[in-house]
Order: structure tokens, then C-alpha cells, then sequence
């Protein structure tokens, strides 16, 4: 699979197609303790839906844009309205193509957040914390417990 990180990787996708990129409150474990870090990321239709039924969210604004003003060439740019100690979330580029597709599918998804405009008004919470290089540990207690006779003929 090729990472896609231009418009010009996406026939069916133009510079003016319609994206929501957000700034979200995340947090990187590392020896000293648990760092806050402002992380931007395109948020995809059914989560931008989602976020306006007033689920908790990190994200603290969201702007609408285009494609083209986001991925210049094959550089990504950082929205001007946005805090200036914010970074470029992983795979940026790849993520805002796959976000615009979502979009495209569902157009009445648009009408959220106008064009150029920003939105601040989430249901803004860390409570669950997202932990960008958490390691998943699986152990004995995580499998389901089942009855004693689950397994016998009866």
C-alpha cells in the first residue's frame, strides 16, 4: 500500500474539497512522567457529527477548510487561526485525503461548520485521557469469564 501525501496522489479529490481539521489535547508517557501535548488531526464526518450530540472530546476547536489549504504541494500547513505550540498529528497529510473522502460521501456533514469558520463549543474534556505511545498489555484478567460447565456435554 503507497502512503498517500499529495493532492495530486488523489485523482478523485481537488484542492477545494471540504475538510475539518481539530485541535485535540493529547498526552506523551516518557521517563520524566506524562507530558500535555496540542496535536492537530482532520476529524472525519461521523466523528464531527458525533462531537456536535455533545459527547466529551479533546478537541478544543475545529475549523473548516479545504484540502489544498491544508497539504500545499507536499508540505502540510498548519491552519493560521490555530495556537502557535500545536503539531502536525502522525501520517497528516494521508489522514486529511482519507478525511475528505468522508465528506464527500456524506456532503450533509458540511453544514456543521461552514467554510473558514471555527467552532469552539465542544463538550471539552481529558477525563479519559488520550495517551499518543500507550502500550496495551493484555493480561489473564482481561478474558471473559465463563462458566464451569461452558465446555461439557450435557
Amino acid at each position: 500500500m503507497t502512503t498517500l501525501n499529495s493532492i495530486a496522489d488523489a485523482p478523485d479529490l481537488t484542492p477545494d474539497d471540504y475538510v475539518v481539521v481539530g485541535v485535540a489535547t493529547c498526552f506523551f508517557r516518557d521517563d520524566d512522567g506524562v507530558r500535555e501535548l496540542k496535536v492537530i488531526e482532520p476529524i472525519p464526518s461521523s466523528a464531527l457529527e458525533a462531537l456536535f450530540k455533545g459527547i466529551p472530546t479533546s478537541y478544543q476547536i475545529a475549523a473548516a477548510t479545504t484540502l489544498g489549504a491544508l497539504i500545499a504541494g507536499d508540505t502540510p500547513e498548519i491552519p493560521a487561526n490555530f495556537p502557535v505550540d500545536c503539531q502536525l498529528g502522525n501520517e497528516f497529510a494521508y489522514r486529511c485525503i482519507a478525511t475528505a473522502r468522508t465528506y464527500k460521501r456524506r456532503p450533509e456533514a458540511q453544514s456543521h461548520i461552514a467554510p473558514g469558520d471555527t467552532y469552539t463549543s465542544f463538550n471539552y474534556s481529558t477525563e479519559r485521557k488520550r495517551v499518543l505511545n500507550a502500550d496495551r498489555v493484555v493480561t489473564k484478567d482481561d478474558n471473559v469469564k465463563q462458566h464451569a460447565y461452558t465446555h461439557q456435554k450435557l
